[in-house]
C-alpha cells in the first residue's frame, strides 16, 4: 500500500524510523520502538505463513515521528491478493500499539481489512513483555481472516453495479464518516475513469477499490479504522455473506 499521506505526515524508511529519538521511560509509561514493532511482525509472519514471500513495506510518520503507521506486504503465488499486516505506534501516547491483518490488492497497492483491529496494549509498564505473545496470537487468528477476505473479494467481483448505485454508495460512505469531502472526488474519479484496467468492469469490487484509493490519504491515527468500517459497510449493504 502506497501512502498518500495527509498534511503533516510523510513517508519514511526503516532507517528514519530508527533515527527518531525514543521517549524516556517513566514509572507509568513504556515506549515501544517503531522499528522493534515492525521487525517483530515481519519475523512472526515469516514463521506463521511460510507459503508467502515478503514483498515490501511502507511507513508513514506524523507529528515529528511521534506517530507511525506501517504496512508489510507478502505475496502468494496463487492469488492476486497478497497478505498485508498494518500496524501503528506512537511516542506521544496518542495511540495504543495496534495491528490489523488484511489483504493487499497488487494491481493498485490498496489494502482490504476485515475482522477486527487488535489493539495490543497501551504504553504502560511491561508493554514490551506482553507485546510479543499478544501479537503472535493475533497473527495466528489472522489465517482465518485472510481466507475470508479472499472470499469477500471474489463475491464483490461477481456483483454488478451501475453508476447510480455507485453514487448512492459514495454518499453513504461519506455520510458514515468514512470519507472526507476532499476524498470524495478521488473516489468518484477512480469509479468514472479507473486508473487500472482491472477495475473497468462495473462491479462492487471496482467501487470498493475506488474508495480505498481515496482512503490512502486518511490520517495515520485512523487509517486502519477507516478501512475496517468500509469493509463492514460494504458487507452490510451488499450482503454477499448471506448467499
Amino acid at each position: 500500500m502506497t501512502l498518500m499521506l495527509h498534511s503533516g505526515a510523510e513517508s519514511a524508511t526503516m532507517n528514519e524510523l530508527i533515527s527518531i529519538p525514543l521517549p524516556q521511560k517513566t514509572r507509568t509509561y513504556q515506549p515501544v520502538p517503531h522499528e522493534q514493532l515492525s521487525t517483530m511482525l515481519l519475523q512472526m509472519v515469516a514463521s506463521i505463513f511460510p507459503d508467502f514471500t515478503y514483498e515490501k513495506s511502507h511507513f508513514g510518520l506524523a507529528a515529528d515521528g511521534n506517530k507511525m503507521f506501517g504496512i508489510h506486504t507478502f505475496r502468494s503465488v496463487d492469488s492476486a491478493l497478497g497478505l498485508s499486516i498494518g500496524f501503528r505506534n506512537s511516542y506521544d501516547r496518542s495511540m495504543s500499539v495496534g495491528i490489523a491483518v488484511g489483504a493487499s490488492v497488487f494491481v493498485c497497492d490498496n489494502m482490504v481489512i476485515s475482522g477486527d483491529i487488535t489493539v495490543l496494549r497501551k504504553h504502560t509498564s511491561n508493554v514490551i513483555r506482553d507485546m510479543e505473545s499478544m501479537a503472535l496470537q493475533a497473527i495466528y487468528r489472522s489465517q482465518t481472516t485472510y481466507r475470508e477476505i479472499l472470499d469477500d473479494a471474489g463475491a464483490m467481483q461477481d456483483l454488478p453495479l451501475n453508476d447510480d448505485q455507485a453514487y448512492r454508495m459514495l454518499g453513504l460512505v461519506y455520510g458514515r464518516g468514512i470519507m472526507t469531502p476532499r476524498q470524495i472526488p478521488i473516489a468518484h474519479r477512480e469509479w468514472e475513469s479507473p486508473t487500472h484496467n482491472d477495475f473497468t468492469p462495473r462491479t462492487v469490487w471496482s467501487l470498493y477499490n475506488a474508495i480505498t484509493e481515496a482512503l490512502k490519504s486518511a490520517p495515520l491515527s485512523s487509517i486502519m479504522e477507516k478501512h475496517l468500517l468500509l469493509h463492514h459497510l460494504f458487507a452490510d449493504q451488499y450482503r454477499w455473506k448471506e448467499d
